[in-house]
């Protein structure tokens, strides 16, 4: 029907997505590169999967009447590693000669080979998407080396579809970089802004050659807190581009938050830039400033309809405010857009056949969204479906109105929280005295920070018992026989303290999800978190409890089969927060805290059930932090204060452990300590001993803490000698007497033949290192 329509016509009904999940209704890209990685498959077959799932996006888009649809968002593993490729900034260490980036350099840098180590991974802002950091310094030779960019949109066209192609900017490809090794850590990156602009500048040529009217620059980092040398290399920057923009209509896409008031001014400002795009839902400040004033003739790409979370637009909601813009932009300068890229959220509701009606209906996956964001372009252009907006009204009214979203107990139990703060009785390290005397353990003491591999024999006993294929009984034996061989392992490599391998769980957060009240949970809902690595987030739809022990069994067991101490795992209330679609019909710490006392009565069970040590991971409790630093202490506070509800009335001689993962922790150290956790646990291999740094710039820690020895996102088992070499950096600013030595992360995502030999290079390398101590004594 768009297609008949007049140019003037189409434009009044102008929608826009900023990009769409990668992997696919059923996962079909994970199983394709986890089968090329693995050498069961070919790059031809790989590619072809890849070609297939694009195909379908656009054709998805095109049909639901999208007019501004992206290309060059799909990628093998992140867009910033595709920018990197794109620049030719490939490290030296991957032995790359120049030409075409292939997927052999391309995974190495990702996931590292036998030989070298992959580049850091951290986490995409606030979400639990993680992104490859690139590693730059003043020697670095940039070129045009990746041509992705302009394949997927020749491809795109030659299928009648014509996108608006999307590259990472390049003020916020530097600002997410990060100084190579061997490269001053005050290195300023901005100052290589000149040598990547000309490959920007081809890049852009080759597309205006290629008949793209539309390019799309995401410069996601203008919702943080610039400086003025910052603004200043953003405007620096597009002026530089200005004359290759020539012609075409350019797009600056932000998202996540607000854009700060100087930011808005310096970029609204620019002359080369067509549209502007805003997070409208994150970004709600925002609003105020394009009612304050909008450059005139420019177009307003306005995110209103949510791509982080999967409630159903209020559409009604959605159309008045666009409808106020609209008079304040002026009549078809509106073009309705998702508040960011689709990748944060689950494929299509459609696949969900096992949900709850009523639930259902209060749901919109990408695929719905894609809908929403064109019934919105369309009544705002005068063709209001209004039995779509009608169906959307009841089911907003149903969920304001239903029983099943309160409870009036865990309400009241929420709010008398208030006038604690949850602190334990005795101090860290009193309560280490404590714990020394019953635990007994030796210095340097080892561990794994919870799940061992999951083979596919235990997938399949997993979803056989889901199906009702199997019985309880048989369910419990494997498991059983599976956490044996587990412990035993472990006893075999002689690590201290243990853990039960979790090979009953799929999902560190799913697992709990599914035994809490106020949570609902998909079976196709998948969202990619780096590479192939996808997650399954639960819905929380109304308040939260626990009506019943979750762990306990399977930690008993598990205690039962050696005389070692053992774990007890749980996910921490902030982690179970950051790592769900949560409602938005209330502050999200009001729901966390509800997380947390019930997460407190599980630990206090596990105690009484004779669990020493007990492990509560807030891997996400970093990634929850707000983009502008005048709302992250407000965040801090309440995060922290929760995961102390958790374990505030242990016993001293209980040892509560955390853990934490991929992100940047330098900057809430402080609030780390305030957890008030007996050990952490901590990422800090991959990101080349960043965290150390806060130890010698003489930040005190008196609790104990394990910085993680080696990488187990990748394939690469490390040596004894290297492992002990980390050790030993970790020493210089460490007391040896609460350090602890652990892999980065869990173990679920390796291998068998990968684990062994690394924990037995671990465990050698904290023996070595006792021995040198003992001797220096």
């Amino acid at each position: 029907m768009l297609r008949f329509c007049s140019f003037d016509f189409c434009r009044a009904m102008a929608s826009h997505v900023i990009g769409y999940p990668r992997m696919g209704p059923k996962r079909e890209l994970k199983f394709a590169l986890e089968s090329f990685w693995d050498g069961k498959s070919s790059a031809e077959e790989l590619q072809k999967v890849a070609a297939e799932l694009r195909a379908s996006i656009w054709k998805q888009m095109a049909d639901a009447g999208i007019k501004y649809i992206p290309s060059n968002t799909f990628s093998y593993y992140d867009q910033v590693l595709d920018t990197t490729a794109m620049l030719g900034a490939v490290p030296p260490r991957y032995s790359w000669n120049g030409g075409e980036i292939g997927f052999d350099v391309y995974f190495s840098m990702a996931r590292g080979n036998a030989s070298v180590p992959a580049m850091e991974m951290t986490k995409w802002f606030d979400t639990n998407y993680h992104y490859i950091v690139p590693e730059l310094g003043p020697d670095v030779k940039f070129s045009y080396a990746s041509h992705k960019v302009i394949e997927e949109y020749k491809e795109a066209k030659a299928m009648g579809v014509d996108t608006v192609p999307v590259l990472v900017g390049p003020v916020s490809y530097l600002l997410l970089s990060k100084p190579a090794k061997g490269v001053a850590k005050s290195f300023s990156l901005l100052s290589l802004i000149d040598k990547i602009i000309p490959v920007y500048k081809q890049v852009v040529a080759e597309l205006k050659a290629v008949g793209a009217t539309w390019i799309q620059f995401d410069e996601p980092t203008l919702v943080k807190d610039l400086d003025s040398h910052q603004l200043q290399t953003f405007t620096h920057a597009y002026s530089e581009l200005e004359s290759s923009l020539s012609g075409l209509n350019v797009l600056i896409e932000t998202y996540f938050a607000d854009v700060p008031a100087e930011t808005y001014k310096t970029i609204t400002s620019l002359k080369a830039v067509t549209g502007f795009g805003f997070d409208l839902v994150r970004g709600t400040k925002t609003l105020d400033l394009i009612k304050g004033g909008f450059p005139s003739g420019k177009y307003l790409f306005a995110g209103v309809v949510d791509g982080r979370n999967i409630w159903a637009n209020d559409l009604a909601s959605s159309l008045t405010n666009l409808q106020t813009l609209e008079s304040i932009v002026g009549k078809d300068k509106v073009v309705v857009s998702t508040s960011c890229s689709l990748l944060h959220t689950a494929v299509d509701l459609v696949n969900e056949t096992k949900l709850d009606t009523e639930i259902k209906s209060w749901l919109a996956f990408a695929a719905q969204k894609v809908v929403e964001v064109n019934a919105l372009a369309k009544a705002l252009s005068g063709q209001k479906d209004e039995a779509y907006f009608s169906a959307n009204a009841a089911a907003q009214a149903s969920r304001k109105s239903s029983p099943r979203v309160t409870n009036e107990a865990v309400q009241k139990a929420a709010a008398a929280l208030k006038g604690s703060d949850h602190r334990r009785a005795t101090n860290v390290s009193a309560r280490l005295d404590a714990q020394q005397k019953k635990l007994n353990l030796p210095i340097l003491p080892t561990t794994t920070i919870g799940s061992f591999p999951q083979t596919m024999d235990l997938r399949r006993v997993r979803r056989e018992y889901k199906a009702k294929k199997i019985s309880e009984d048989v369910y419990v034996m494997a498991m059983k026989e599976e956490i044996n061989k587990v412990v035993k392992l472990q006893e075999e490599l002689d690590i201290d303290v243990l853990v039960h391998g979790e090979p009953e769980r799929n999902d560190m957060v799913e697992y709990f999800g599914e035994q809490l009240s106020g949570f609902a949970f998909t079976v196709n809902g998948w969202v990619q978190s780096y590479g192939s690595r996808c997650v399954k987030p639960p819905i929380i739809y109304g308040d939260v409890s626990r009506p019943k022990a979750m762990t306990v069994f399977w930690s008993s067991m598990a205690q039962n089969m050696t005389k070692r101490p053992m774990k007890g795992m749980l996910t921490g209330p902030v982690t179970i927060l950051n790592w769900s679609f949560v409602r938005n019909d209330q502050p999200r710490f009001e729901t966390c805290y509800q997380i947390a006392l019930a997460i407190k009565d599980e630990v206090e069970d596990l105690e009484k059930a004779g669990i020493n040590v007990i492990q509560i991971d807030e891997a996400a409790l970093r990634e929850g932090l707000p983009l502008r630093k005048s709302e992250q202490d407000f965040y801090l506070k309440w995060a922290v204060h929760s995961f102390r509800i958790t374990n505030c009335g242990v016993q001293d001689t209980t040892q509560i452990h955390t853990h934490m993962c991929y992100s940047n922790f330098n900057d809430i150290i402080h609030s780390i300590i305030d957890m008030d956790a007996d050990v952490i646990t901590i990422e800090n291999s991959r990101s080349d001993e960043k965290l150390l740094s806060v130890f010698r710039e003489g930040v005190k820690y008196g609790a104990g803490i394990g910085p993680g020895v080696y990488d187990i996102h990748s394939p690469r088992i490390p040596s004894t000698e290297e492992i002990a070499d980390r050790i030993n950096k970790m020493l210089a600013v460490l007391e040896s007497n609460i350090l602890w030595v652990n892999p980065d992360c869990g173990l679920k995502t390796r291998k068998y033949t990968e684990v062994k030999p690394a924990l037995s290079n671990m465990v050698a390398a904290a023996k070595l290192l006792r021995s040198q101590l003992a001797s220096a004594k």
